[in-house]
C-alpha cells in the first residue's frame, strides 16, 4: 500500500553517493526532508530536475530542510551524475527497487518508465505532501510551497 499524505516515513537504508550507508533516521524526524523518486541518472528531465533542486538547494536549506534524490540506478553512475553536475545533496541507490515498493512509487507511461513524485515529510517526519508529474521542475515549486506553508 502506498504512503498518504498525514502517513509517517517508515524508517530505510541506502547505499549513498559516497557508498555509505544512509539511513533515514538520520535526518527524518530531526529536520524537514524532500524525497524525490526520478527514473534515471543522466536523463533530459532528470537532469533538469536534479540540477534545478541544485540551483534552489539553499532555499530548501534556508527552510531547514534536506533534499535526497532516489533512482534505481548505481553508487557508480550516482556518483558519476551527481559530480557531473555539482548536486549538493544525496542521491540514494535503489537498485533492488524496495525503496519505491517502500513508498508506493507508481510507474508512469504505461507502467514503462519509474515514476517521477517527491515527498515533503515534515520534522516529526510526517509527509505533507506528495507530488505525482512527470515534469521535473515543477516539484521543486511544489516542494519550497510546501515547506513555505507547513512552517
Amino acid at each position: 500500500m502506498a504512503l498518504q499524505v498525514g502517513d509517517k516515513i517508515p524508517s530505510f537504508k541506502a547505499i549513498d553517493t559516497n557508498g555509505a550507508t544512509f539511513e533515514s533516521d538520520s535526518v527524518v524526524g530531526k529536520q524537514s526532508v524532500v524525497i524525490y523518486f526520478y527514473p534515471k541518472d543522466d536523463t533530459r528531465v532528470c537532469t533538469e530536475q536534479a540540477c534545478s533542486f541544485r540551483d534552489q538547494y539553499e532555499d530548501f536549506k534556508a527552510l531547514g530542510a534536506e533534499v535526497i534524490g532516489i533512482s534505481a540506478d548505481s553508487v557508480k553512475s550516482h556518483q558519476k551524475f551527481a559530480s557531473r553536475h555539482q548536486l549538493p545533496f544525496k542521491l540514494l541507490s535503489d537498485s533492488d527497487k524496495k525503496l519505491r515498493k517502500l513508498f508506493g512509487v507508481p510507474n508512469d507511461l504505461l507502467g514503462l518508465i519509474p515514476g517521477r513524485v517527491t515527498y515533503v515529510i515534515d520534522k516529526d517526519g510526517i509527509i505533507r505532501l506528495i507530488f505525482n508529474s512527470l515534469s521535473g521542475k515543477i516539484h521543486i515549486k511544489k516542494a519550497l510551497e510546501a515547506l513555505n506553508n507547513s512552517l
